[in-house]
């Protein structure tokens, strides 16, 4: 039983289930030193005690949080891919295609980012 598997049962529409799925599944096929939980009620996925990525669902798309940073550092790429954006989150929605290669961007940007990061979020 994947640490989602709870989350997943709670999104009524087949087909968004299905495809979030997808997009956990592959969080964790190609992270797989990630350790993924459930916090904040959102599946989420940390490196060292560090928050990673986060993923929430709402009624017409997914988002998916790297902190504030992501979105000044990859603006130009969110933008292009047509996916609108908050000041912490960028949402997919569930008509669009997964934006894997900036997932894994922002995913290996963290990484490293936070590779010494004593805490859960960057400090300000």
């Amino acid at each position: 039983m994947a640490f989602y598997d709870d989350y997943l049962a709670g999104i009524d529409n087949l087909e968004h289930r299905q495809k979030f799925a997808q997009v956990l599944k592959w969080v964790e096929a190609h992270y797989p030193n990630l350790e993924g939980r459930i916090a904040w009620k959102q599946p989420m996925f940390t490196d060292h005690g560090t928050f990673i990525i986060g993923f929430s669902v709402a009624k017409a798309h997914f988002s998916f949080a790297g902190e504030a940073k992501i979105i000044t550092v990859f603006k130009k790429e969110i933008q292009q891919a047509g996916l609108s954006y908050g000041k912490k989150l960028v949402r997919v929605g569930f008509d669009q295609e997964v934006p894997y290669e900036l997932l894994a961007k922002v995913i290996e940007f963290n990484l490293n980012d936070k590779k010494d990061c004593q805490t859960f979020w960057r400090k300000s």
